[in-house]
């Protein structure tokens, strides 16, 4: 079941000759490999993108018409071209030429330019299997200005896509201009996009005796082993992977992922608390997880390589290993009979009795594109529960507990063991929780090399939001460790420890063999005191720094990478670039919040109130109920000495959410300099309601009784806020009060 194939990419990393090789097209393939080609040649990965030809295009361009929210879109052709009429980043109606269709199924998206080479993906897609016009976002209003809009960047191909659907492709991004001058190899996914440029090889079978000795390809057919997998995931992975690009342009196929990528972990809402998909992840690293990674299943066990169907219909993709056979291959199976009612314990035939119904549930993404969860599971209905994920049981049996199922599992498999997907230790800190116990046992998870990388990886980013130095100290051999994945994420266990201990343990990483941990390393480094460090030290820092902006300025047309070289500059103190990397962000996507919080701060910091207040206002414009903002706002005129407009603005968040505290907070105090006392009693009485160990509460509402002459009231409150907080600084009148003077 090996992919043949990759003995290609073998050949061309051992090649020795003397020019590198050159893409040559797929068509270079075809005469010598044909059912690989007629396998291709309809696949998925051939349809990955395509010219808007009559073949190609299967949505409805009959002047056909789609309405969402109020908007009539309209799909036409004029002088065999295609067309759709529809709202322009303007918010108004303009013609835009289909440029490209991107997939065959279960949808087809089409790309437009809009100018200067920019490529945008329509967020009406057609249905193929239903054969109708459909809105990706059917619920959320994502009109003209919005970053999801499909002007808007995250709907752009070359920063987005393009990598992953066209063969040796090349961003030519103009970060001054904001234009595109992008090349490719070849228009698709093609032969060479998974084995690499195949000039030398095309050149030595033209050139071969075939009835004589002759040089040939170094390596040899892959067997089902750890080598071949470890292959296929550096092929593979890259493009099936939620991850963030260190390039601008296609990689090396075959290369390694760290070198390329930071892949993205478990956290950050893109996987449930029990590791199952939750967000589009793109299948790896759900697959990184699971038993049959650990046991050296590999992509094509399952997927034929060329054409991309499975390899065999229904459950016997899965019988072909999980049967009553023996597979020299994978000699730790258990052998049993599992297609049979016994095992699955439902309908013969049905549904619910398909191996992938229980093991690999699916998620439906992009309105209508069912995706199944390679983590490949054992049905663990508590554990899912406790994280808040779906259950396979219940999403059926959607009239039962997960405590029946749980029984019902139990009986049918006493004793089952599910260890290897047991995720307790995050589930402990899943809400934040943080007791010692808890923290030893995702340490103990982290330091578990038996664990599947990614998810020790993900305990050490857990682990970091609470790690002083006697829990760096314990996870310490977790900076050396094996896996790349695990010592990139451990870089950022020493943000909270004293500066000389975080230079000493983040050196080695600096000259480390993969591109993520030198990064991770350098971040961490950014604003440090490297004094104490060598010349060569100090070089290495230097060369991972510079990988790091390079890495960042490789996606310079992604908000998101602004936001970083925005981050980097300020941690370095250099405030000009900081805000103009925070307005290159915002000039993408004008609803980035933060950007608009942190700018007006950053002017504020820099003793410019107008322009701190300027950045504000315009911020408002586009996010109108943004509390962050409005709190800002209400914050920066108290602070200029304009409590009247301060409370106005409190007032506007607590007229949305009444229980916000810092609104709360902030109109008590204002309202107290600005002597009406009833409201800070009042606002600051309803605070503690909310939150009643708030000293700082408890002392505005004793000023303010002290102010109306109840001195008793005001000794009382007073008590309670020294009571709290002993360190809490009072007014003079307070501490005469409380001492009885």
């Amino acid at each position: 079941m090996a992919c043949a194939g990759l003995l290609l990419v073998a050949w061309i990393a051992n090649g020795t000759a003397a020019d590198p090789p050159r893409f040559v097209g797929s068509q270079s393939c075809q005469s010598c490999h044909e059912s690989e080609t007629r396998a291709w040649s309809n696949s998925h990965h051939s349809w990955a993108l395509r010219a808007p030809t009559p073949d190609n295009v299967l949505g409805d361009f009959d002047d056909a018409t789609f309405e969402h929210k109020g908007l009539t879109s309209r799909f036409f052709r004029k002088d065999r071209r295609y067309f759709v009429e529809t709202d322009g980043a303007n918010g108004k109606l303009a013609a835009f030429e289909i440029k490209y269709v991107v997939g065959v199924a279960p949808l087809q998206q089409y790309l437009v330019e809009t100018e200067r080479g920019r490529l945008q993906a329509l967020d009406i897609a057609w249905d193929v299997g239903a054969g109708r016009w459909f809105h990706l976002y059917p619920s959320e209003d994502v009109r003209a200005g919005n970053g999801l809009h499909w002007s808007g960047p995250y709907k752009n191909w070359q920063a987005r896509c393009a990598e992953c659907h066209q063969t040796g492709f090349m961003k030519n991004y103009d970060p001054v201009q904001h234009s595109y001058t992008t090349q490719w190899a070849e228009l698709t996914v093609s032969c060479e996009s998974c084995h690499g440029p195949a000039s030398q090889h095309v050149a030595w079978a033209r050139n071969r005796d075939f009835t004589a000795a002759t040089t040939r390809p170094t390596g040899s057919v892959l067997n089902l082993s750890k080598a071949e997998q470890a292959s296929e995931l550096a092929i593979c992975g890259p493009c099936h992977a939620r991850r963030e690009a260190f390039s601008p342009d296609s990689s090396p196929v075959g290369s390694v992922f760290g070198d390329h990528y930071g892949l993205a972990l478990l956290g950050s809402g893109l996987y449930f608390p029990d590791g199952q998909q939750r967000d589009e992840v793109y299948i790896l690293g759900s697959f990184l997880q699971s038993k049959m990674k650990a046991k050296g299943v590999t992509c094509s066990n399952c997927h034929e390589p060329h054409g991309g169907q499975l390899v065999a219909e229904g459950n016997s993709v899965c019988t072909q290993c999980h049967g009553e056979a023996v597979r020299d291959d994978f000699p730790t199976l258990k052998r049993a009979a599992y297609d049979t009612p016994a095992h699955h314990h439902h309908k013969p035939g049905s549904d619910a009795a398909q191996c992938v119904s229980c093991h690999m549930p699916e998620r439906t993404y992009m309105g209508i594109d069912k995706r199944r969860d390679h983590f490949f599971r054992r049905p663990d209905p508590l554990q899912s529960n406790a994280a808040r994920s779906p259950d396979v049981c219940t999403s059926c049996h959607t009239g039962e507990t997960p405590e029946w199922a749980a029984q019902q599992i139990s009986a049918w498999f006493p004793g089952s063991d599910r260890s290897w997907q047991n995720r307790s230790a995050f589930l402990a800190v899943a809400d934040g929780v943080s007791a010692l116990a808890e923290l030893e046992a995702l340490a103990d998870y982290a330091l578990d090399l038996d664990r599947p990388d990614i998810v020790r990886a993900s305990a050490v980013d857990v682990l970091r939001d609470f790690a002083d130095q006697n829990v760096v100290e314990r996870v310490r051999a977790l900076l050396a460790d094996e896996s790349d994945l695990v010592r990139t994420a451990a870089a950022s266990l020493t943000r909270n420890l004293a500066v000389p201990l975080r230079v000493a343990l983040l050196k080695p990483l600096l000259t480390d063999p993969v591109q993520a941990v030198r990064q991770a390393a350098a971040q961490e480094l950014l604003a440090d005191d490297i004094s104490a460090m060598s010349a060569a030290e100090k070089a290495a820092l230097d060369r991972a720094l510079t990988e790091y902006r390079a890495s960042r300025l490789a996606m310079a047309d992604t908000p998101e990478s602004q936001m970083a070289i925005a981050g980097a500059e300020l941690v370095s103190r250099n405030w000009v670039a900081a805000e103009t990397a925070f307005n290159e962000a915002i000039a993408m996507d004008l609803q980035l919040e933060s950007a608009w919080l942190t700018l007006s701060r950053l002017r504020s910091a820099l003793g410019d109130p107008q322009g701190a207040a300027g950045y504000l206002e315009r911020g408002l414009v586009q996010l109108p109920g943004s509390i962050n903002l409005m709190i800002e706002m209400a914050g920066q005129v108290a602070a200029r000495g304009d409590d009247a407009a301060a409370i106005e603005w409190y007032r506007r968040v607590l007229a949305a959410h009444g229980s916000e505290r810092r609104a709360l907070a902030g109109l008590g105090f204002s309202a107290l300099r600005v002597g009406d006392y009833n409201l800070a009693i009042e606002v600051t009485a309803t605070l503690l309601s909310l939150d009643p160990a708030n000293a700082q509460a408890y002392a505005v509402i004793a000023v303010s009784y002290y102010a109306k002459g109840d001195h008793d009231r005001a000794k009382e409150n007073a008590a309670k806020a020294q009571e709290i907080d002993p360190f809490l600084p009072l007014p003079q009148e307070l501490e005469r009060l409380l001492q009885g003077e």
